[in-house]
């Protein structure tokens, strides 16, 4: 079964044309993991792409989320299927619950049981979380059992580094995702990643990447240029020193872009 890559191709607020096009862009630079979800409206796009890219599907890994509104018993399996029709494939590599469900009137043991269900239906390989609090991993393994959970993809970057929960995925087992990793472009403007990156002759971008990898955190950046997704995946060149991981670390100052209102109460 194949492994989630280092890095992969994130798809939020891409749409129609563009989702198209993005995706086959960073198919043919190289990248082998696409994200998606139910709710950014593009999986058909992604699918698109898939399918004419001629890749071998075994050599691709593909996520999708289920939303809030699919969480319920009688829409989470069959919003499943849809999503498999979207993406015109048999079944994703990795399946996510996008967001903690904020109400009442559906149980975290309800929604995760239909998440094993997928898994042991065949419609996808692993099973993960999205935005999941210390304490909500905690439940989420207690429901699923040790060594389920395969990923929680949560925002981080060099200004909200989450490192509490980084350090509760790591004792757990499960792999840190960082959605956001470039802070919506904030990282090309910082005076520290773009002095590391003119040491390296790099991109501030290719210089989170690297800290990320050191830092065990896998990470799903966005973009629309072929050149950005080129030189995000050729970020494997650079090697950062000590002194330079310790210069990223200390850019932490809890600075969370995605905060919506149904939001879990944040580590």
């Amino acid at each position: 079964m194949k492994d989630m890559p280092q890095l992969g191709m994130g798809t939020f607020r891409l749409e129609g044309e563009e989702a198209r096009e993005s995706v086959s862009k960073a198919l043919d630079v190289g990248f082998r993991h696409i994200d998606t979800a139910q709710f950014y409206g593009n999986e058909a796009e992604v699918g698109d792409a898939i399918k004419t890219s001629g890749l071998d599907r075994s050599s691709l890994f593909v996520t999708t989320k289920v939303w809030h509104e699919s969480l319920g018993d009688a829409h989470f399996i069959p919003s499943v299927h849809e999503s498999l029709e979207k993406l015109k494939l048999e079944y994703v590599d990795l399946l996510l619950i996008h967001w903690p469900y904020p109400g009442n009137d559906i149980t975290l043991e309800s929604y995760l049981g239909s998440l094993a269900q997928a898994k042991a239906d065949g419609l996808t390989r692993h099973i993960g979380v999205s935005n999941f609090t210390i304490d909500l991993l905690d439940k989420a393994e207690s429901i699923l059992g040790e060594g389920e959970v395969y990923t929680n993809q949560i925002e981080i970057h060099p200004f909200m580094q989450n490192k509490k929960v980084v350090e509760s995925c790591k004792e757990k087992g499960i792999r840190a995702t960082a959605y956001m990793p470039f802070a919506v472009g904030k990282v090309m403007k910082d005076e520290t990643l773009m002095r590391i990156a003119q040491n390296h002759d790099a991109t501030p971008a290719q210089v989170v990447m690297a800290w990320m990898e050191k830092r065990h955190i896998y990470a799903i950046p966005s973009s629309t240029s072929k050149q950005h997704l080129a030189e995000n995946l050729a970020y494997g060149g650079v090697h950062l020193t000590d002194e330079e991981l310790a210069l990223v670390d200390d850019l932490d100052n809890g600075e969370r872009i995605v905060n919506p209102d149904f939001a879990p109460a944040w580590d």
